[in-house]
C-alpha cells in the first residue's frame, strides 16, 4: 500500500512539471495539422487522376 501511496504523489509531482499549451498553441498546430493534410490530399488525388487519365488511354 505504501508503494502505491508514493506512486500517487510522486505522479502529482510530475504533472506540476508538465507545461501545457496554450489556446492560441493550440489553434496553429491545428491550422497547420490541416494545411498540411489539405495539401498531401489534393497531391495524392492531382496523382490519382493523372493515372487515371492515362491508363484509360492506353486501354
Amino acid at each position: 500500500m505504501e508503494k502505491l501511496i508514493k506512486y500517487f504523489e510522486e505522479a502529482k509531482i510530475e504533472l506540476q512539471k508538465v507545461i501545457f499549451p496554450t489556446k492560441d498553441q493550440v489553434k496553429n498546430a491545428y491550422i497547420a495539422v490541416f494545411v498540411v493534410v489539405l495539401i498531401v490530399s489534393l497531391f495524392l488525388a492531382l496523382i490519382d487522376l493523372t493515372m487515371s487519365f492515362t491508363l484509360s488511354h492506353i486501354m
